[in-house]
């Protein structure tokens, strides 16, 4: 595959001063017409590559405008301009996006394909053809009120102000009272995190509901059985489908939940406990779980000490997002909840958001979030507009493998509880697995029947948890028991099967972790490799370039869980 030069011109700035200023609509679709009718009229292939490149720098303009306004609307949902400006994209984006399927469907029939698909690659027009089946401006009226919908969820998740112990928190911040040594600090603080949930149960139910319905009419509009079907599109899953999934499924249900079950039933006995209650599940030891040493300046100055000797690619990266102002990761009133890494689009340049709480997902998050941003700025070799990211399947092995990779380092953040966090780390790793299943699993029953009612959707997920997670017991709090867990899941409400990418990542993720103990030097060879891809390439192609095992092969499961337990099981947890 051919490829060409990060465009040098484009000059980075802190994020503070990167200027917004709203599009005019107008004026970039009478200039992409302009550009689209050049491509379809280049006399050679040579010609039509420039012409292409020429518009993809000018998309990536409008993407950043409305990359701006995410971030910075996440960072303070109360800022009543970038309020504003979320909600002209809200409406306005799917309209930009109608725009450039003009360009598309030339590339997609240019005379010059062979070419376009050596310059760009193949996954590129992959990626098109799956767009051309799920894009259409019969559906613009959909993609705005499911926006809409997204941003009403949004904002009912941030407006969380819980009163507890003489002070006001929202739920990040509730966190490391969920999670504290006393047993009733945990049950109080876990019953006042979910009353929220009860309080609103009636608008969550109602986003929901209106969500599912709103996708399955999508999907229809434009032929599809259902919204499964079109769900897999969207994702560019090209190169698995639904069954090869189910199969997976069934191969954790076999292989995985028996050792996560073993794990839970270990947490219990080291705290002293017959059972475990649902408030006891995040606390994983007697003495308290492991926390970092030190505040939101003592975790990135360690992460920057850590990424300085990881490699000489990880300190030029993670020099470059400090000096740049390129993360905001402490939690504030306003600001939206979760994690992730994005995307400015003309600076080539990745973006941090996260709430640390004091725990120890903060360096989780570090690492995590980083992978993704490590490999984004690796990929800034390309200029096609959505392939900066690979598929979130392929996106979350870069991330979820950087928190393994990153394990020497550890003692700097946890001090003499480190091997008390790296146990904690491997087990939840086991553990996950089984619960990113039952929210994949939900999602295809869900939008397999669009007509449930709301009782009856949080009753199939009560049956899902009773299968796949059978630790959990809400005897003490009745909107879980009715199975309501999944109201503070927000890929489930803003990205509906984005969720087993990331079991399937975490396969991929814990073969780097044995890589890494086997032979640092080539397993970081191997990583790197992935990262440099970016989007170019699909899940299994990406899965070979790392030297990995596909996840979906006979015996992938089995082995990697065996390596797994036995290196758990080895440890006398009661020390820790």
């Amino acid at each position: 595959m051919k490829t060409y030069r990060f465009r040098k011109e484009l000059k980075t700035m802190k994020f503070s001063e990167l200027k917004y200023e709203r599009p005019d609509f107008e004026v970039f679709k009478s200039k992409l017409e302009v550009m689209t009718e050049a491509v379809a009229n280049a006399t050679s292939s040579e010609e039509q590559v420039a012409k292409i490149k020429e518009a993809h720098h000018y998309i990536n303009e409008i993407y950043t405008c409305n990359d701006l306004v995410e971030v910075r609307h996440s960072i303070n949902t109360k800022d009543a301009f970038y309020e504003q400006e979320s909600e002209y994209w809200d409406e306005y984006m799917p309209l930009y996006l109608e725009q450039m399927k003009a360009l598309e469907k030339v590339l997609l029939n240019s005379s010059y394909r062979n070419a376009l698909e050596e310059t760009f690659s193949k996954q590129y027009f992959d990626i098109l053809e799956n767009g051309e089946k799920t894009f259409s401006n019969l559906i613009l009226e959909e993609m705005q009120e499911l926006n809409k919908l997204t941003t009403e969820y949004d904002k009912l998740i941030a407006s969380a102000e819980i009163e507890f112990e003489g002070g006001t928190y929202n739920l990040s911040s509730m966190r490391p009272f969920m999670i504290a040594k006393d047993r009733q600090t945990r049950k109080c603080a876990s019953e006042a995190y979910y009353k929220f949930f009860e309080e609103y149960e009636a608008q969550f139910d109602a986003i929901f509901d209106k969500m599912v319905k709103v996708r399955d009419r999508q999907a229809k509009k434009l032929g599809f059985k259902n919204y499964i079907e079109y769900g897999y599109h969207m994702m560019n899953r090209t190169d698995y489908n639904e069954e090869m999934v189910k199969v997976f499924r069934k191969q954790v249900l076999e292989e995985i939940v028996p050792v996560a079950n073993k794990l839970y039933d270990k947490q219990a006995k080291r705290l002293g406990l017959s059972k475990l209650s649902y408030y006891d599940i995040d606390f994983v030891f007697e003495t308290g779980n492991a926390t970092p040493k030190g505040d939101a300046h003592f975790i990135l100055e360690n992460g920057k000490k850590m990424y300085s000797e990881l490699s000489p690619e990880t300190k030029e990266f993670f020099d470059f997002m400090t000096e740049n102002e390129l993360m905001d990761l402490e939690t504030k009133p306003g600001k939206q909840a979760g994690g992730y890494c994005t995307l400015i689009s003309s600076y080539k340049t990745p973006f941090i958001f996260a709430n640390f709480n004091g725990t120890s997902g903060d360096v989780d998050v570090l690492t995590h979030e980083a992978g993704h941003a490590f490999q984004v700025y690796n990929s800034r070799w390309i200029d096609v507009p959505g392939l900066y990211f690979p598929t979130y399947e392929s996106c979350e092995i870069h991330s979820m493998s950087m928190e393994f990779i990153t394990w020497p380092w550890m003692e700097n953040f946890f001090g003499e509880d480190v091997d008390k966090y790296k146990y904690e780390h491997l087990s939840s790793a086991i553990k996950f697995i089984p619960y990113g299943i039952v929210v994949d699993e939900f999602q295809h029953i869900v939008y397999g029947n669009p007509e449930m009612t709301p009782a009856e959707r949080k009753a199939a997920w009560r049956k899902l948890e009773n299968q796949y997670l059978p630790h959990k017991d809400y005897n003490e709090c009745d909107i879980l028991e009715r199975g309501a867990w999944w109201f503070k899941q927000g890929h489930i409400f803003a990205s509906p099967f984005y969720y087993i990418d990331y079991t399937l990542a975490q396969i991929c993720a814990l073969q780097f972790w044995k890589k890494m103990n086997e032979d640092r030097e080539k397993g970081w060879e191997d990583y790197l490799k992935t990262c440099k891809v970016g989007g170019t390439k699909s899940f299994l192609e990406i899965v070979e370039i790392g030297g990995l095992i596909s996840p979906f092969a006979d015996g992938c499961v089995k082995n990697i869980i065996g390596d797994i337990e036995s290196y758990l099981m080895a440890i006398d947890d009661s020390k820790l």
